[in-house]
């Protein structure tokens, strides 16, 4: 995958963020419109309306988000159509070239790409009943396509479309020239409920090791809540954390960006010193010094 840092560039129609929008990136030959379903009119008069290209239907049911994806030479009848039978859906994304430049065969690759992606992730349910079948591209286009797919999935979580963005938390893995040199290690103490859980500073981020503790209920009454607590549940909704009678631990090793996430998790509410209570196990500093001097070291 591309590291490099990119430009997007986005252009709101009509000046409101919730409207119509194109967005693109320098040097790449994808252009992206999003519509709300209030203004389909508009964007199908749109000349990339007219180009061959992939399309995506957008909302919701019963609580759960929907997508449908498509492909269509001409995408304004086909989108038409949609707008006659299909209620459920609120927004459109017409995904194209800036000079046309998709084909049939392309449009059909990226439609059955997009399906297959959306299914692993789970983000959304697919109103797709079966998965596309991909069409024949020789080696160089089908390389220029998965090239182009690589950049939308930048793109269309920039504007707020996550159904194909994976959620799942990455499993650690230990960098071969990293684990040549001893890991810090940190613990975190919650003493009015015995918890002790340890992590480990790996590959610049801090991972809670399997075998440590955490408080098998959120402590905060619901109107108290923080966005942690959703984090909280997706790690026992995962399997990352188990309950086992009035205690839960981890059952393996899990990615955090911060400290703060993690000891929120642990400790089953939020902390505004989360830095001062990871306590490095060798030498007794606190994540927040340990921090410092690394930074001062680094910089010197």
């Amino acid at each position: 995958m591309n590291t490099r840092g990119r430009s997007l560039e986005l252009f709101f129609i009509d000046g409101r963020p919730d409207g119509m929008l194109t967005a693109e990136v320098f040097n790449w030959t994808g252009h992206v419109l999003r519509a709300p379903r209030t203004q389909l009119k508009e964007a199908l008069e749109r000349r990339e309306a007219r180009y061959t290209g992939a399309y995506l239907l957008l909302g919701e049911e019963d609580g759960r988000a929907r997508v449908y994806i498509g492909e269509a030479e001409d995408m304004r009848e086909r989108l038409r159509n949609h707008a006659i039978n299909k209620d459920w859906w609120d927004s459109a994304v017409l995904i194209t070239s800036v000079a046309d430049s998709l084909n049939k065969a392309h449009v059909k690759y990226l439609e059955s790409r997009l399906v297959e992606i959306a299914r692993d992730v789970g983000a959304a349910e697919l109103e797709n009943g079966n998965t596309p079948t991909r069409s024949s591209l020789n080696p160089a286009a089908t390389e220029a396509m998965e090239s182009f797919i690589e950049t939308l999935m930048m793109v269309l979580p920039a504007i707020r479309i996550d159904a194909f963005q994976d959620k799942r938390r990455p499993e650690p893995h230990p960098d071969p020239i990293a684990m040549t040199c001893p890991e810090p290690v940190f613990e975190f103490r919650v003493p009015s409920h015995n918890i002790v859980a340890k992590a480990v500073w790996r590959n610049k981020q801090l991972v809670v090791l399997a075998g440590s503790q955490a408080r098998a209920e959120w402590s905060a009454a619901k109107r108290d809540k923080t966005t942690y607590y959703g984090l909280y549940e997706e790690l026992f909704s995962s399997g990352y954390i188990r309950r086992i009678g009035n205690e839960a631990a981890f059952v393996k090793d899990c990615v955090f960006t911060s400290p703060s996430p993690a000891a929120a998790v642990i400790a089953a509410r939020s902390s505004n010193n989360a830095r001062r209570s990871w306590v490095h196990v060798s030498t007794g500093q606190t994540y927040a010094e340990w921090e410092a001097a690394r930074i001062e070291k680094d910089t010197e």
